[in-house]
């Protein structure tokens, strides 16, 4: 079975990409947010990813992609939980637009 990729809602495009990376300042909370859509199949859906991948499948820091997660969890774009300390994070995309 092939999975079919997910299609970004226009609103990823022509509303958060300007207000993350012209008003926040934020192009590596975008890249961020955009590669857990991309892997998680879309909004609402959980993926498995450590701070290390992330960094290393956008070509962003690990510190970046940490900022990055931060800004995405206090916006209400992304929630993340951990099942322990040293767990690998669950980051669930949320379509806070809808």
């Amino acid at each position: 079975m092939v999975r079919k990729a997910p299609v970004l809602d226009n609103y990823v495009i022509e509303t958060l990409m300007p207000d993350l990376i012209g008003h926040d300042r934020a192009p590596s909370a975008f890249i961020v947010f955009v590669k857990l859509w991309h892997d998680a199949g879309g909004p609402g859906r959980q993926i498995e990813v450590s701070l290390s991948t992330l960094a290393v499948e956008t070509g962003l820091s690990k510190s970046s992609v940490q900022a990055a997660l931060r800004r995405l969890r206090k916006r209400g774009f992304v929630a993340t939980k951990h099942a322990s300390p040293t767990a690998i994070p669950v980051h669930t995309v949320q379509a806070v637009w809808r």
